[in-house]
């Protein structure tokens, strides 16, 4: 009897042990079963560098995420999972932004004031691309170089100086 009782232990240990287990990989490896989302799609000129499960966002808190990115007539069409407890006005406006100076790319969605909702499957109309930081820091550090170039040239009048 005490090997019976025995085995059925750690068969009911190895059974509790394999549950809390799930439970923990289903917890903190956000799978998103149990939340119920609706689709809806934006279209941007560009994504540069917005990536699939990227958070999607209003006032700061995350209301679902990015499940596809594909292109559409030579433009990015972003897919999102919006949680189905969130509505979203028809002018809404979604936007790429970056979470710090150099952080992951993310959507934010900006609420608009009409009593018209998205539906499932429906697309958010206004966009705004992501604000392209590498094209910025570029134009001004070629910009201030050719800025010193141009004027003072030792102490010597240019030509439209002498009128």
């Amino acid at each position: 009897m005490d090997k019976k009782n025995l085995e059925f232990s750690v068969g009911l240990f190895m059974i509790i042990g394999l549950l809390c287990l799930t439970y923990l990989s289903l917890k903190f490896g956000d799978l998103g079963l149990g939340r119920s989302r609706y689709e809806v799609s934006a279209v941007f000129p560009t994504v540069s560098g917005l990536k699939n499960k990227a958070a999607v966002t209003m006032a700061g808190v995350n209301i679902g995420e990015v499940s596809k990115i594909q292109l559409k007539d030579g433009r990015a069409q972003i897919i999102m999972g919006i949680n189905k407890d969130v509505k979203l006005e028809d002018d809404s406006i979604a936007s790429i932004k970056t979470m710090g100076i150099i952080g992951d790319k993310y959507i934010s969605i900006a609420p608009g004031a009409s009593d018209n909702y998205i539906q499932a499957g429906g697309a958010i109309r206004d966009t705004s691309p992501p604000l392209d930081i590498e094209g910025l820091i570029s134009k001004f550090v070629f910009g201030s170089v050719e800025g010193k170039s141009e004027g003072k040239s030792e102490g010597k009048p240019k030509a439209g100086d002498l009128q």
